[in-house]
């Protein structure tokens, strides 16, 4: 796979900043009451992860270690300001929505820690790559729990009423506790659907099947007992 493309894939699926890092839980619990505010929170996360990973990588040699987180926070306020700026002018429907979450996407521990462990060590296109695979893997890992606690909620979806008025929705679910019970079951399916995680592949010869690799372990002792 090419190396621009895995950026994005792993961003998506193997590094899935919510679903398999747990990253950005505040945000993605709070504002996934709907759809809609799923994709604005999604959106507006990637174009700053793209923008901040873009110029930290083209400073990292410039930065001294002594000062280097100031000097990321720094970096990351300044295009959170710029991207809260923008989206109250041509989006105030999104930007009332989401309210203080804008800003909070500076202390964001997905922009924070991907500058730290992928832009400062990589070329200014990886890095911006990566940044677009976090960001959108962000945004659907939103989306689709806005989508669920939306309909299960409101029986709406997208803001279109999708249930019958007669039915009632269940109002938990666009509660905190709604939030934590759909991003558990979306974990639990993925983990059910046997998706494996770049963590799992930290552990050399593993697959992601600890089953499969405890048998795997267990036949050079076998052999050696059977041998003596």
């Amino acid at each position: 796979m090419n190396k621009y493309v895995e950026r994005i894939y792993n961003g998506i699926i193997k590094e899935n900043p919510v679903l398999i890092l747990m990253l950005g839980m505040c945000p993605a619990l709070a504002v996934s009451t709907r759809a809609t505010n799923g994709i604005g929170m999604g959106l507006s996360t990637t174009a700053v992860l793209i923008l901040s990973n873009l110029v930290i990588s083209l400073l990292r040699k410039a930065i001294p270690d002594d000062v280097r987180l100031p000097s990321y926070i720094v970096i990351v306020a300044s295009l959170v300001t710029v991207t809260e700026l923008l989206i109250e002018a041509y989006l105030p429907a999104v930007y009332t929505a989401l309210g203080i979450y804008i800003p909070l996407i500076v202390v964001n521990c997905i922009i924070l820690g991907r500058a730290e462990a992928y832009a400062n060590k990589s070329t200014p296109v990886l890095a911006m790559m990566d940044g677009l695979g976090m960001g959108i893997g962000f945004t659907i890992a939103l989306t689709v729990a806005g989508l669920i606690r939306e309909f299960l909620g409101s029986g709406t979806a997208f803001g279109f009423q999708v249930l019958p008025e007669s039915i009632e929705p269940i109002g938990i679910f666009i509660q905190p506790p709604g939030a934590f019970m759909v991003f558990a079951v979306i974990i639990m399916v993925m983990n059910a659907l046997g998706i494996k995680s770049r963590q799992k592949k930290l552990v050399e010869g593993c697959d992601g099947c600890c089953a499969g690799c405890s048998l795997a372990c267990n036949k050079p002792e076998k052999k050696k007992e059977a041998a003596q």
